[in-house]
């Protein structure tokens, strides 16, 4: 397989990734066959996952949009993934051009395409480092020079822990995450769930298609989800489905297929630490 210029040296061609794969559900061209071919694999044990992962980047501009007006322009988005168009950095200066980003993601892939994207622009980094090992992202130094977290900061898990086992403690990493950061800092959130939408039997399949990405897919249930918001107040409406938070018009609640999943936003009350 010939190699793209922009894929680093050392990656294996043949194993499905799943920053790639989520860049193939919303159009992107930085992915390979293998990628595409286990995307497809997925959607067909979920046919309405394309539409999934597009109401998940709608959700995720309407946070943005949502902590800007809040007055809160630095972001720290973990498992950000390729950064297609739309991303964060991208809406966050539609509205104020001084906002700052980091991204941390821990596929080479996704972190050499994100560093060439990016360029040399001193309001954005990119971090290799694992959600998993919360203290290296804020040591980084990357988030040192970036972010001031003495002020509010939007921690963003955008379609994240549910690649994330229950063995390696998510919870307890995004306490980690929260206890650095200032009262005031939100916490955004998406994870897929059995809950809410239509009723289907492709989820066994799916969770195979995604083990064949070495990526474990863990469903949880809505109540699973609102523990990772132990730290935090859920701004309104709540914990909901994807479309049901802050919609920007009705045609975003129409396809009850994207309803399986629940987004929130939250933020840290109390004294800094």
């Amino acid at each position: 397989m010939e190699r793209p210029a922009w894929a680093p040296q050392g990656i294996d061609l043949t194993v499905p990734s799943v920053s790639r794969m989520y860049d193939y559900y919303l159009g992107g061209s930085h992915n390979f066959e293998v990628d595409r071919e286990t995307a497809r694999q997925a959607i067909r044990a979920w046919p309405g996952l394309p539409k999934i992962m597009q109401a998940n980047r709608a959700f995720m501009r309407r946070a943005i949009r949502f902590a800007v007006r809040e007055g809160i322009t630095q972001f720290l988005d973990i498992g950000s993934g390729i950064p297609t168009f739309g991303n964060v950095h991208e809406v966050a200066h539609a509205l104020d051009r001084g906002a700052r980003t980091v991204y941390v993601d821990n596929d080479p892939v996704a972190v050499a395409h994100s560093r060439a994207v990016l360029g040399d622009d001193s309001r954005v980094g990119i971090v290799s480092a694992d959600f998993r090992s919360p203290q290296d992202i804020i040591e980084s130094p990357e988030v040192e020079e970036l972010l001031e977290l003495d002020e509010p900061v939007v921690v963003m898990l955008v379609a994240l822990l549910h690649f994330v086992e229950d063995r390696d403690e998510p919870r307890k990493c995004v306490a980690e995450l929260a206890r650095h950061l200032a009262p005031g800092s939100l916490l955004v959130i998406s994870h897929g769930s059995g809950e809410g939408g239509p009723v289907r039997d492709g989820g066994a399949a799916l969770r195979e298609v995604y083990s064949s990405a070495n990526a474990p897919l863990v469903t949880r249930s809505k109540d699973e989800i609102a523990q990772f918001f132990e730290e935090f107040e859920l701004v309104e409406p709540g914990l909901v489905a994807l479309p049901h938070w802050r919609p920007d018009s009705p045609q975003e609640l129409e396809d009850p297929v994207v309803l399986g999943g629940f987004a929130g936003v939250g933020r840290k009350v109390g004294l800094a630490e």
